[in-house]
């Protein structure tokens, strides 16, 4: 594999990337090209710096057909996004004010959040979609139980305040033997006291 440098500078630029280069991947592509460029083959640029045989030789066809803008990462392709960037912050706001009327619960859940998304914001998630957007979002699914509407703290407590407790008598005046196991027995009536 014989590789020369595009340009003059080109052996010095990597060199100085490779002592750099804080991204493993790239510096990883900038040591291939610097190693074919000093006469290595792709068995022993693969052993070097640890990866496939063929995928030392793309970087090295990559840096001979293209130059330095070769090795750089392209863009990978990918499924674009549900929920366009502009509509968080308008969906952010919305699970910020919580449910409303129209909702018909106390509390939003996934469900009621998949169903806002879709009719909302024209986002169909499945239900781990949304546990995944709401964690990317930085919510937590994991809320306390909400308070039912019906419930009084008044009556609740009133009803402590007459609730009998069990540790309200102390149990004085009567003798407890400090034995936690056996029967309880007078003394002197050890078989071994006779």
């Amino acid at each position: 594999m014989e590789v020369r440098p595009r340009q003059k500078t080109d052996l010095e630029w990597l060199q100085q990337r490779v002592a750099k280069e804080r991204d493993a991947r790239q510096r990883d592509r900038y040591r291939i090209a610097l190693l074919a460029l000093q006469g290595f083959t792709a068995v022993q640029i693969a052993d070097k710096v640890g990866c496939a045989r063929r995928t030392a030789q793309q970087w090295v066809y990559r840096y001979r057909d293209q130059g330095l803008a070769g090795l750089r990462e392209r863009p990978r392709p990918g499924q674009p996004k549900k929920l366009a960037t502009a509509s968080e912050t308008a969906f952010r706001k919305r699970l910020e004010a919580g449910p409303t009327a129209a909702d018909g619960v106390c509390t939003l859940r996934g469900r009621d959040i998949q169903r806002i998304l879709a009719e909302e914001f024209g986002a169909k998630y499945s239900l781990q979609g949304v546990y995944d957007l709401l964690r990317r979002l930085g919510f937590s699914c994991l809320k306390p139980r909400p308070r039912h509407r019906k419930n009084d703290p008044q009556l609740t407590a009133a009803w402590l305040a007459q609730a009998p407790l069990l540790s309200r008598t102390s149990g004085r005046g009567r003798s407890i033997s400090t034995s936690r196991s056996g029967f309880r027995t007078k003394r002197g009536l050890d078989s071994r006291a006779r």
